[in-house]
């Protein structure tokens, strides 16, 4: 029986990336050492790193200006750093989501933090919209994919300030207009790679700009001069990242896969509206992610929720089940993840209504 990896992170990666870097793990670019015990400093590993660094700035187009750096500490550890090398004064936020919250909380310790917007009471189900921003803020930070509640800002900003993004789960699922964010960063281990690595895009220009001392390591200057080689990278997640940017690349870029996420998404989300014993907490289509698809037994319904998760999980389905936080249900629909897959889960629905 074939295995739907729904899972919302780690998750699911192309078949060629968990190839190749398996195959690295037994035979590293012909050295007949382990990636796993090759040194960082090796030839053959700073061509990686060079590459993975170069498809990365194809990929998303970034313009001149701008360095991309691969680091360690997940996005948690981004949620200081950001504020750590920016924020002189006052940062705003926008609230969206557990992962928006903790990084809003986390700014407070270096200074004032405005919460612009926040869609907490309502259970994060949708996108504030209509706030303003304080002109004098040091930057504006969104999170642009809400994994646990299934929304997404699938829009770049025009905004006053410079614009802060936390893109973990939604990166290279569509073109983003890099020139109108200042940093964008990211844990690899939802649409990337495998867990210990976080990228980060950063505006040159906007660094130094605070008195503050920055720890060595929470400097992104350290990592752009060190041209994320100030200490040893996570090098199995880098190599796998290459791997993936690869596979991107051949599947015809952002823009590609852009047009087959909507694609993907409409199939689940379509039997979700239809289907009478689910629907989707996430009622706004705009602000519905395409990146993780959270739905939930309708009211009269309730009682056959674990019900449901054993008849999908028999037939395949990996990793639907809903944050702890929320319940229900949540199919991440990752780059990686084929509409074959999207379409077998839709079939279970269905086939599970006929059964009720």
């Amino acid at each position: 029986m074939k295995i739907h990896n729904f899972s919302a992170g780690p998750s699911i990666l192309p078949e060629s990336t968990i190839k190749n870097s398996a195959e690295a793990v037994l035979n590293f670019a012909g050295t007949g050492l382990s990636l796993l015990e090759v040194s960082h400093r090796s030839k053959e590993f700073v061509a990686v790193m060079d590459e993975a660094t170069a498809l990365f700035k194809e990929l998303l187009d970034i313009p001149a200006g701008y360095e991309v750096v691969f680091v360690g500490g997940g996005a948690s550890t981004q949620f200081c750093m950001v504020p750590y090398n920016l924020m002189k004064s006052k940062a705003a936020y926008l609230n969206t989501g557990t992962w928006a919250n903790k990084a809003l909380k986390e700014a407070k310790g270096f200074g004032e933090v405005v919460e612009v917007a926040s869609s907490k009471d309502s259970i994060y189900n949708h996108i504030p919209k209509g706030y303003d921003i304080p002109a004098d803020a040091d930057y504006f930070h969104i999170t642009t994919n809400n994994t646990i509640y299934g929304t997404e800002i699938k829009k770049d900003l025009d905004v006053n300030v410079p614009l802060v993004a936390d893109m973990s789960s939604d990166i290279f699922s569509r073109p983003v207009d890099i020139s109108k964010y200042t940093l964008i960063y990211g844990g690899a281990q939802k649409n990337l790679a495998p867990a210990g690595v976080t990228f980060a895009i950063v505006k040159e220009d906007a660094l130094g700009k605070v008195d503050r001392h920055i720890p060595t390591m929470l400097n992104y200057k350290t990592h752009i001069d060190g041209g994320s080689m100030f200490n040893t990278p996570p090098v199995f997640p880098v190599y796998s990242a290459l791997q993936t940017l690869k596979w991107l690349k051949e599947m015809g870029g952002v823009a590609a896969m852009e047009k087959i996420n909507i694609e993907k998404a409409a199939v689940l989300y379509d039997e979700i509206d239809r289907n009478r014993l689910f629907k989707a907490p996430v009622a706004d289509l705009e602000d519905r992610s395409l990146m993780n698809i959270c739905f939930i037994m309708n009211d009269e319904y309730k009682e056959l929720e674990k019900e449901f998760f054993d008849f999908a999980t028999a037939r395949g389905m990996s990793g639907i089940k809903g944050h702890r936080s929320v319940g229900g249900f949540r199919a991440s629909t990752y780059n990686a993840m084929p509409k074959s897959s999207i379409q077998a889960l839709a079939d279970a629905m269905k086939e599970f209504e006929a059964k009720h």
